[in-house]
């Protein structure tokens, strides 16, 4: 499982939710990135994360499934990442619905496959922020305590700093990155153009491109030469 995210250096995200056509899908896939990711925050269905792996898996390469509810599970994926919000004051984000899958799909679940990925919301703007509860006003110094607490505290192989549609603030970023010794950081958020890209990954182990497929394909799939 560790071995498989270790030389993650970019991965695109993909919503089941948004339309994407057959041209597009295949140049995201044939792009050079390390793995596709497919997750959302709203509007995910059983029905549309199943027809997007479907079609994702015509190519040769990791197509892991972020979950984000019990609705979008579905089998056949390579990974599982499991998101636990840090910085929220409502437990459902860090263990309540986790706790409610495992008593719901507990005797299915191929634990083996599950990666959990301690996240930082930092956008307040943001759909996921709102929907979490998530306390976004941190420095970065808050915002790299967290990140131990993951890291350090908890075990996680993931620290996930989530800007979610706006690009973040490199410095917090580089801060969360130095702070942790055996988790992975993974940046996503406003990364859409081959800057961006760069930036982040200076700062990061793995970017996620997310919005750009959807906004600019040409300059989302510079991104991976970006980094690579």
């Amino acid at each position: 499982m560790k071995q498989m995210i270790k030389p993650w250096r970019h991965v695109f995200k993909l919503d089941p939710d948004r339309e994407i056509d057959d041209q597009a899908l295949e140049a995201v896939c044939m792009s050079g990135t390390d793995a596709i990711m497919i997750g959302g925050s709203s509007g995910v269905t059983f029905d549309n994360t199943v027809d997007l792996l479907s079609r994702v898996r015509r190519y040769e390469l990791p197509c892991v499934l972020e979950v984000s509810n019990l609705e979008m599970l579905v089998p056949g994926f390579d990974l599982y990442m499991i998101p636990m919000v840090m910085n929220t004051a409502d437990s459902a984000w860090i263990t309540g619905q986790h706790k409610q899958a495992i008593e719901e799909y507990g005797y299915m679940i191929p634990w083996d496959l599950l990666v959990p990925e301690g996240y930082i919301i930092l956008n307040p703007d943001s759909a996921v922020a709102r929907l979490t509860g998530a306390q976004t006003d941190l420095d970065a110094d808050g915002a790299a305590a967290y990140a131990q607490v993951a890291d350090k505290l908890m075990s996680l192989p993931i620290v996930y700093v989530e800007y979610s549609g706006s690009f973040g603030d490199m410095e917090t970023v580089r801060k969360i990155h130095q702070s942790v010794h055996g988790a992975k950081v993974f940046y996503g958020g406003g990364i859409h153009d081959p800057e961006t890209a760069k930036a982040a990954a200076a700062v990061s182990d793995t970017i996620v491109v997310g919005n750009a497929v959807y906004e600019d394909l040409a300059q989302a799939l510079l991104t991976v030469k970006a980094v690579k």
